[in-house]
């Protein structure tokens, strides 16, 4: 692993396989989703062994400490040595996870479009429920 003293913030986060391309990593960056310490980070930032960075993706945020520095991309065994996830961290993804799946377990996907006789039996389903009942 090519150990270095100073690099950027979006190279490091590359190298740690948090981003596909350095350009996903900018945008993160400048679009808020990284932040050190509670505050907005520049791409240009230079990451230093033990800083504490909280990085959204998508539902997760993962809050992690700086264990080495790279501006390299390696594999992925190496890539999880430049960083550790804090147990807290780890804790609060697993429970959001478990959350969402949770919720989703009741959705009934179809794999097609329903067809019009089906349409119709929903829309007939949907003007029972919202009409006003008379006994």
């Amino acid at each position: 692993m090519a150990e270095t003293d100073r690099v950027r913030l979006d190279k490091w986060l590359w190298a740690a396989r948090f981003f596909k391309t350095r350009a996903q990593a900018r945008a993160a960056i400048e679009g808020g989703k990284v932040q050190h310490q509670g505050e907005r980070c520049k791409p240009g930032k230079e990451p230093r062994i033990g800083d504490l960075y909280q990085i959204r993706q998508g539902f997760d945020t993962r809050t992690v400490v700086v264990r080495a520095l790279s501006a390299q991309r390696q594999g992925a065994p190496q890539a999880q040595l430049l960083y550790e996830e804090t147990s807290e961290s780890i804790a609060a993804r697993e429970k959001a996870a478990a959350g969402r799946r949770a919720l989703g377990a009741g959705l009934v996907i179809s794999e097609h479009r329903p067809t019009k006789k089906q349409r119709r039996q929903i829309h007939r389903f949907r003007d029972e429920q919202h009409a006003p009942h008379e006994d």
